[in-house]
């Protein structure tokens, strides 16, 4: 699906290098590293590139370089590209600025996808319901800076920047999660959850754990997932 139409469109045979931006745990840099030459995940917070290491050494992936640091580090000397990855990470960024900066770093051949899918802590299922529900307890309303503050559209910035050919995609399918790979994931986003629940963190775990294993005493989890895809080129 998402990851075979991406190496079928760009071509990527095991050659060549792609900067995945913004890479979080590594969830679209492990699985597109096996296509090319070489790989490069940045991101800002070292515990997650601590934890994508961790990933990629668990999948016998070892042609990733991890670099700390964001988009406003760019060009820097990280060289060119065929391949530029942002997902659920474009819209926290001076989008004019980077695509500005990525226009010298991607090659001609080459372009960006975007991906964006919904938010596992805005719930859609009941037991995300639960998991919302817990976390009001804990901190009282999530800060709404979390959902993002970018205003216009990714497609209406793109048409104004060097990468103007735009495709759009959408990807639809179930994603399943375990009780762990939950609390990891809440962990991993960009509201600091660990920083807030301070010394509470092993009772919000426990509570997490108890009231999703009540709803589900099986522990398997599917979220229905809606990935929006923007893949821009240069004319």
């Amino acid at each position: 699906m998402f990851f075979d139409d991406v190496i079928q469109r760009f071509g990527l045979d095991g050659s060549g290098r792609f900067l995945d931006l913004g890479c979080g745990t590594g969830q679209l840099t492990i699985p597109l590293a096996d296509h090319v030459a070489e790989a490069t995940g940045m991101d800002p917070e070292p515990d997650m590139l601590t934890e994508a290491a961790q990933h990629a050494l668990a999948a016998r992936v070892g042609n990733v370089t991890w670099v700390r640091g964001g988009s406003a580090d760019l060009p820097g000397q990280l060289g060119r590209f065929r391949l530029v990855t942002m997902g659920r990470s474009f819209h926290w960024m001076n989008r004019e600025q980077v695509l500005k900066a990525l226009a010298t770093m991607v090659e001609d051949q080459g372009g960006l996808v975007i991906a964006n899918d919904g938010c596992l802590a805005r719930p859609i299922t009941p037991w995300q319901h639960i998991i919302e529900e817990v976390q009001h307890r804990f901190l009282g309303p999530i800060p709404q800076a979390s959902a993002g503050t970018a205003a216009e559209p990714h497609e209406v910035v793109l048409a104004r920047s060097p990468f103007r050919d735009i495709t759009q995609v959408v990807h639809k399918f179930n994603r399943s999660w375990t009780v762990d790979r939950i609390i990891g994931y809440l962990y991993s986003t960009s509201l600091p959850l660990q920083q807030l629940l301070g010394d509470r963190q092993p009772d919000f775990e426990r509570e997490v754990t108890h009231e999703l294993l009540a709803a589900e005493p099986g522990g398997r989890f599917v979220e229905p997932v809606t990935l929006q895809v923007l893949i821009a080129r240069a004319p």
